[in-house]
């Protein structure tokens, strides 16, 4: 049975490297800076060991692993507590996050290599995950908040960390100024649990009170206060209208994108909602909130991905789609199916990116239009890159396919109007999410290939990248071929149908019962299975015929429908009209000129109109001082009488 100090040391070695990196390797043996790539890798190694034995630990103590949170800082009657929450929530999280994290690691080693940023590049990384894995054990709401804020600021050094590339820096600060503005949200909810933790019968700011007593706290209060913390959520997971910095940050190098893409920081935005599922629970209009918002993302987004062109920005809006898929499973109440979800998506989506990392390796450039022919030369790059894209599709018997089932069926299963919607919004992703999928796998690896960064004007390769056309190095691949197995096999091991033997049915829904939330045995729905991967066919079916086939009827309906492309490849504006309209004029032309104008008007008016008062009211009485005495005598007279009269009639 592991113990706390073990699980501590989880969070310290990602630290640890961290300091070594930044502290140690990179001002003093910078030209050693290979040694920072080994020492990450081996404390995210070392890291990924100790959370296996912490899932194993509470899987043997039935999902009931307790530890004693200390006291941090008192204020007044005001507790704020430090300490570990490791429950199975936590400990499937802390695997997903070192586990996809060591590979990233491991194939940054051939991808960053030459890189002049190399130990600075690791010191980023171990931060990262350090921040994450924090994030993921805290027990205290003020200690979630701040390894919160951490992840956001490692995460504008990652996507910034080419900074002398002036998009890069852009990309970087627009992450960090959109994710602070659910952030807002998210803190106006801790401040009202602050003011009101002494109503609670435990520490009002621990995770487990705030989750067991949130009846207490009122429905419409809990509302709100459930609305802001997914306003938190809605800004890391890159949800809509938040959803703008996520295909931007695809500046900052592959690794970087599979890691936050995959299983870190957008993940954690759906672990906020679960961490506070109960909190969510406790009011109807919060959990529809979450399923509209959900069912909405993953349809929006999937349309973008249909016409984009860069590789990376492709995956980045499936990315938004797919947590938009959780988001959908957490509103209508499908907890364990968010998660299992969550769970396979980090594998093959992280498969997907460190892919298109590999093909960017050989071609130079993320521009499918300059690629083609890929699979003749790249052969383990392609094989793996397709598992990752029949996953997503959700075809059986990949991981992607259980996840995916489970959630449809969970939402066709509630009672409500809301859960049926987002139903047909979640089928008509499938379909959509299959389409765009299979057409990057033909334009990349179809056809013949068209020059690469030669041919693309807009191209910066970085290091030695060039037009290399061959396979990535070994250090590359293997991550690859671990996470295709994973992608291919961890739905089914971990949450099966049928009786395997050693795994019981449904193990993971089962495990994730045993902590704070209730959970249902979810049930196979063959007619829903059947609907999503005929769909999911269809849709790379139609792929194929536009981009491999190439029918011209198919030419001819694209033409029919270039204003809705033009739109969709405009991103429905979105960014302009935050831009022109958002900051441009309601907050530089109008907030900022109204305070310009408040500014000039009143405060410098008040300002001088009491320097106007000092100078001149002197001048007015000066005018009374005559010196004439029987002047000063009338004047005192007459405030006689008026004394005597105001006693008079005042009596």
């Amino acid at each position: 049975m592991i113990t706390e100090n073990w699980v501590w040391i989880i969070l310290f070695l990602p630290l640890g490297s961290f300091l070594t990196s930044g502290l140690i390797i990179r001002p003093f043996f910078n030209r050693y800076s290979v040694l920072a790539g080994y020492v990450t890798i081996v404390a995210i190694g070392v890291a990924l060991a100790l959370s296996i034995w912490a899932l194993r630990s509470v899987v043997d103590a039935n999902g009931d692993l307790e530890f004693a949170t200390r006291s941090w800082l008192e204020v007044g009657n005001l507790s704020i507590t430090v300490g570990i929450l490791l429950d199975p929530l936590t400990t499937i999280m802390l695997v997903v996050v070192t586990g996809v994290s060591l590979l990233v690691q491991i194939y940054s080693v051939g991808y960053m290599k030459g890189d002049p940023g190399y130990a600075r590049y690791y010191a980023y990384m171990s931060l990262f995950t350090a921040s994450m894995v924090g994030l993921i054990l805290s027990a205290n709401i003020i200690q979630f908040y701040v390894f919160w804020e951490l992840v956001g600021a490692s995460s504008y050094l990652l996507i910034g960390f080419w900074y002398h590339k002036p998009s890069a820096a852009a990309a970087a600060k627009k992450a960090f100024i959109v994710t602070r503005i659910g952030d807002f949200g998210f803190l106006l909810a801790i401040l009202y649990l602050v003011s009101n933790a002494g109503n609670f019968t435990g520490n009002g700011l621990e995770i487990t009170t705030i989750n067991t007593e949130a009846a207490l706290i009122g429905t419409s209060v809990v509302t709100w206060v459930a609305l802001g913390i997914f306003a938190g959520a809605i800004g890391k997971s890159g949800q809509l209208p938040l959803h703008t910095w996520l295909p931007d940050a695809m500046e900052g190098p592959t690794p970087v994108s599979a890691l936050i893409h995959a299983a870190t920081m957008v993940a954690a935005g759906v672990f906020l909602v679960a961490r506070f599922f109960p909190l969510f629970e406790a009011s109807q209009v919060a959990m529809n909130t979450v399923a509209i918002i959900g069912g909405v993302t993953a349809v929006f987004a999937a349309s973008m991905a249909l016409v984009a062109t860069d590789i990376k920005r492709v995956l980045a809006y499936s990315t938004i789609s797919q947590l938009g898929y959780m988001m959908l499973a957490l509103g209508v109440g499908a907890y364990s199916a968010a998660i299992f979800h969550l769970f396979t998506h980090a594998f093959f989506k992280a498969l997907l990116f460190l892919g298109s990392g590999s093909v960017n390796h050989a071609t130079g450039t993320f521009d499918m239009r300059y690629m083609g022919g890929l699979r003749k030369v790249m052969p383990w790059t392609f094989v793996t890159f397709v598992i990752g894209a029949l996953s997503i599709a959700g075809i059986f018997p990949l991981a992607g396919f259980w996840s995916k089932d489970e959630i449809l069926a969970d939402a066709w299963g509630h009672d409500g109007g809301v859960s049926q919607v987002v139903f047909w919004l979640g089928l008509a992703a499938v379909f959509m999410t299959a389409f765009y999928m299979f057409r990057v796998v033909f334009m990349t690896f179809g056809g013949e290939f068209r020059g690469g960064a030669d041919a693309d004007p807009k191209a910066e390769a970085h290091g030695d990248s060039g037009v290399h056309l061959a396979d990535s190095p070994v250090v590359m691949v293997v991550p690859l071929l671990v996470l295709a197995v994973a992608a291919v096999v961890a739905g089914f091991l971990v949450n099966p149908t049928v009786d395997l033997g050693m795994i019981p049915i449904h193990w993971l829904s089962e495990f994730l019962g045993q902590g704070l939330v209730e959970v249902e045995t979810p049930h196979f729905n063959f007619a829903i299975a059947a609907i999503s991967s005929a769909l999911a066919l269809a849709g790379i079916a139609l792929a194929y015929v536009m981009y491999s086939a190439r029918h011209e009827l198919f030419k001819r309906m694209a033409d029919a429908l270039r204003p809705f492309h033009t739109l969709l490849l405009n991103k429905y504006y979105f960014d302009e009209f935050y831009e022109n309209y958002v900051t441009r004029k309601a907050l530089y032309a109008w907030t900022a000129g109204f305070l310009d104008w408040a500014d000039k008007a009143i405060v410098d008016g008040f300002a001088r109109m009491v320097g106007y008062l000092g100078r001149n009211v002197g001048g007015v009485m000066a005018h009374a001082q005559t010196g004439q005495l029987q002047g000063y005598g009338v004047v005192g007279s007459l405030g006689v009488l008026a004394i005597v009269a105001v006693f008079f009639f005042l009596r």
